[in-house]
């Protein structure tokens, strides 16, 4: 006898043309209801019953009814019936991209923005789940070109091979110095102003975009600085220098805002901006990842239209009269 764990051959549309016979209590019909011919239902009963070892119906009456070996399965069937249309739903659902699992790379402090991208998503696609995973910015985009990833963000990689970089928004870029340091009292700072200090830049195998963009902007400036000690963490470099003996500065980009840091001046950067991209595979992107460009699109006109609110709202207080 076959294994019935095995499956026995069974498929399927056997489970519903029995489930059909037992409903509607005989072959013609359950064979209306199928819209086949009652020798094609009787055939098929019969082939399951022989995988499955066991008489599903009682044939020895004028009314054909369940065994007690049917009665029993009858409720099995049911629920891999069931198990199956949820599955081709689910499938459909994964298909037009509203579930599924959407693997994306995040960058540290998206903040506020990433929170928003998400209740867009929840908003258009509420079955879709989002994991996001944190890892170095080479290893981010190494993952979306293995597939491990569907997309990831990148902060300042305008470009990387075998993959699209889809730019989302430009943030300004700060400048940290001792507070006792005659550019101090600058409002605003440029690189050529600061090319005889120590930069405090991480080491290029850390974050090799970020990087690239402060040297070549140097660079472009005529004004590269001596290297200083490494950049490690914000908290950490801050520390540092307000305490070192020797001036040193470092540039970064708000994260939850500008830190708090006693005896060092944070001053704007004028110039030069650091661009965050979305990295994703070049060609036609999957619904699941439609979804998430229409969310960041959302994302994006939301914050623009805040800014605008917030510009039109400086200029009323300015030009509005006072007494």
């Amino acid at each position: 006898m076959t294994n019935p764990a095995e499956g026995g051959g069974m498929e399927l549309r056997q489970l519903r043309y029995f489930v059909a016979v037992a409903e509607e209590g005989g072959f013609g019909r359950a064979a209306e209801r199928l819209h086949i011919v009652p020798s094609a239902v009787s055939q098929q009963i019969a082939r399951l019953e022989r995988a499955w070892g066991v008489v599903l119906f009682d044939r020895t009456t004028r009314r054909l009814r369940l065994s007690a070996a049917g009665e029993r399965m009858l409720p099995e069937a049911r629920a891999v019936l069931a198990a199956a249309d949820s599955a081709a739903r689910v499938a459909v659902d994964i298909g037009t991209g509203g579930d599924g699992i959407l693997r994306v790379g995040t960058v540290h402090g998206a903040g506020g923005r990433l929170d928003r991208v998400m209740a867009g998503l929840a908003a258009c696609a509420p079955k879709l789940q989002i994991r996001l995973r944190s890892m170095p910015v080479a290893d981010r985009l190494t993952a979306v070109r293995a597939g491990e990833l569907d997309a990831a963000l990148v902060r300042a990689a305008g470009r990387a091979p075998g993959l699209t970089m889809l730019p989302l928004w430009t943030d300004p870029l700060h400048v940290a110095l001792p507070e006792s340091h005659p550019l101090a009292s600058e409002p605003l700072l440029r690189l050529d102003m600061l090319g005889h200090l120590p930069l405090r830049l991480a080491a290029r195998e850390d974050n090799a975009p970020f990087h690239d963009l402060i040297s070549d902007a140097c660079r472009a400036a005529d004004a590269v600085p001596p290297s200083g000690p490494p950049f490690t963490g914000l908290q950490e470099t801050l520390a540092a220098i307000a305490t070192a003996p020797c001036p040193s500065w470092t540039v970064f980009y708000e994260v939850w805002g500008l830190p708090r840091a006693p005896r060092v001046a944070l001053r704007p950067l004028a110039g030069l901006t650091v661009t965050t991209y979305l990295a994703t595979l070049p060609g036609p992107p999957g619904p699941g990842l439609r979804h998430l460009l229409r969310a960041l699109r959302e994302a994006q006109s939301a914050e623009s239209d805040g800014e605008a609110r917030t510009t039109d709202a400086q200029a009323v207080a300015r030009d509005s009269p006072t007494t």
